[in-house]
């Protein structure tokens, strides 16, 4: 059984490791990979239909608890603690919830002392007690027992009417006063371990097409000393198609993996006669997954031939590699009376709602099939890219047409 510190509005966790409001989706899994022998049975629960309109979420089945991560920006919103029998809680080193100790009401103002009125839902019949970063939901099983619930006459936490040795259904940490508000938090600093993250990501245009990337960047820019001292920092920086090996590396530092082309599966399709030349070296790509970009390398030049950005939506083969990178990227009209306007494809983007602004058909689409080896299969099925001026874009939903994946 796992015995956990509650930090309020900030963080769940041991001596070992610790889940931490705002902390990236990848970093929460890499805990949970770490210590799987320890916390077994983990489901990854998403909306294959509407991914956005609910949030991610990491159920430990075995241990009662979830992680709910934002749709959008993928880091951890909510930890909820739906089965506190599964589970040794403890607040300032002290336990509230254990084997030995039931989490009463009594208990709880002792451990975390007043608060305001609770908050009683009758149709979930549940009494919420509110903490600032805190909730606990209490089980009321008789309806006739509600009133004496209500908090309009209640001046503090001694006062309420509660059953005496009524104990604790669920408990929720989250950011801010209200948890049906609540946001996820920016990434702390603590979580950036040495990394750099990218807050954006605009793709940059001239006259015939992409021309390169301009990274909004962030970093925790701690010097000599301890990290209470660290300060987050911003900064800004561009690569462009022809840039060097060295430009790269000078201007986004090392990547995190460089990964040689075995086969290009979409060079079939170039129009160039040498595509049926064997290569006598492979391309190669730096891996930036803290900011969800690859860039691919001529392997003669040695100079920036393409750029792949990641939307790391559930359900692609590459889901978790990287991190959800927040582009924007300018696309041609070609509707009439519509020269020289441009609209913004996002991250967020439906593939039905690109292909209706741009105003002309789209050639059909080439079949895209992945695996990790000859004799493995994609448990997500194939997905269609769809070229689009001088860009590829990868749906991704096969069939449903929901987001997009882009190289330019």
């Amino acid at each position: 059984m796992l015995d956990l510190e509650v930090v309020p509005e900030r963080s769940l966790g041991n001596e070992q490791w610790e889940f931490t409001l705002g902390m990236p989706l990848a970093q929460a899994v890499a805990i949970l990979q770490k210590h799987c022998r320890i916390i077994k049975n983990v489901q990854v629960l998403y909306s294959e239909q509407s991914p956005l309109s609910h949030d991610l979420i990491l159920n430990l089945t075995q241990d009662g608890i979830k992680l709910l991560f934002d749709a959008f920006n993928q880091r951890l919103k909510v930890i909820e603690v739906y089965d506190l029998t599964k589970v040794k809680l403890k607040y300032c080193g002290v336990h509230f919830n254990s084997q030995a100790i039931a989490p009463t009401i009594e208990q709880i103002d002792q451990s975390f002392g007043a608060t305001h009125p609770g908050v009683y839902n009758s149709a979930e019949q549940l009494f919420h007690l509110n903490f600032r970063g805190l909730s606990f939901s209490f089980q009321l099983d008789s309806w006739t027992e509600a009133p004496k619930y209500e908090p309009n006459f209640a001046h503090g936490l001694a006062s309420l009417q509660i059953p005496h040795g009524a104990t604790v259904k669920r408990m929720y940490i989250y950011s801010g006063n209200s948890l049906q508000d609540t946001k996820a938090p920016v990434m702390p600093l603590s979580c950036f371990l040495g990394n750099v993250y990218a807050e954006s990501v605009d793709v940059l245009r001239d006259g015939t097409g992409p021309s390169g990337l301009r990274l909004r960047l962030l970093a925790a820019g701690c010097g000599p000393g301890l990290l209470a001292d660290a300060k987050m920092r911003v900064f800004e920086r561009s690569v462009y198609f022809g840039d060097s090996c060295q430009d790269v590396l000078s201007m986004l530092g090392s990547p995190h993996k460089v990964f040689y082309k075995s086969e290009d599966k979409m060079k079939i399709h170039s129009p160039s006669p040498h595509k049926q030349v064997p290569s006598k070296c492979n391309d190669y790509f730096f891996n930036y997954f803290t900011l969800g970009v690859d860039i691919l390398f001529d392997a003669n030049t040695h100079k920036v031939k393409k750029f792949v950005l990641h939307t790391n939506y559930p359900g692609h083969y590459n889901f978790n590699i990287y991190h959800r990178c927040e582009f924007k990227i300018p696309l041609a009209i070609k509707k009439e009376n519509a020269d020289g306007q441009t609209e913004t494809c996002t991250t967020y983007s439906k593939w039905d709602n690109i292909q209706d602004l741009l105003g002309h058909p789209v050639e059909k689409p080439v079949v895209l099939h992945r695996s990790s080896s000859p004799n493995n299969t994609n448990p997500f099925g194939s997905t269609f890219c769809f070229g689009l001026q001088r860009m590829i874009f990868e749906p991704a939903g096969a069939n449903r047409g929901h987001r997009l994946q882009r190289e330019a």
